[in-house]
């Protein structure tokens, strides 16, 4: 991990003590150490505005990042935050597409594609199949009860 990164790291790990003005601040500063356009950059300073609940900032913020090349895990990331963002700014049904189509690339953020996704779904008025879904997610980490939660899911999702 670059010296860079452990230090937007600290900012977030600080960011309850910091508050959401001085989070933005510092991570504005680190961005600006990184080359204009920097994708990365600009996903951390996507994040700071959204965690701020400043989501009509966040969302060309996250758009620039991703069109700017981001990859990864950060790429998976900006995703689930942008459509995060784009349900808080009343727009579900796009959250819902947007994260449709990234969730065959997921990877280990697949359970997190999966919850945001619930609750756009929610959102939309699709609360039955939100729920499956979230369940059907949730069921393989169980010790006890997969079985009889994964069923409870798919008879959800059929009722849905």
């Amino acid at each position: 991990m670059s010296d860079w990164q452990q230090r937007v790291d600290a900012v977030w790990a600080s960011a309850h003590e910091l508050g959401d003005h001085e989070v933005i601040r510092r991570i504005d500063a680190l961005a600006a150490e990184r080359p204009a356009g920097d994708p990365i950059a600009i996903f951390e300073r996507a994040g700071a505005r959204d965690s701020a609940g400043l989501e009509a900032e966040a969302e060309p913020l996250y758009r620039q990042a991703i069109a700017g090349g981001l990859s990864g895990s950060e790429r998976i990331q900006a995703h689930v935050q942008l459509a995060s963002t784009i349900r808080n700014l009343g727009r579900p049904l796009e959250a819902i597409a947007m994260l449709d189509e990234i969730e065959p690339e997921s990877g280990e953020l697949r359970d997190a594609v999966v919850a945001f996704r619930a609750l756009a779904r929610v959102d939309a008025g699709d609360a039955r199949l939100a729920a499956s879904e979230a369940l059907a997610a949730l069921a393989p980490h169980l010790q006890r009860y997969r079985v009889s939660l994964a069923a409870y899911a798919a008879e959800l999702a059929a009722s849905a």
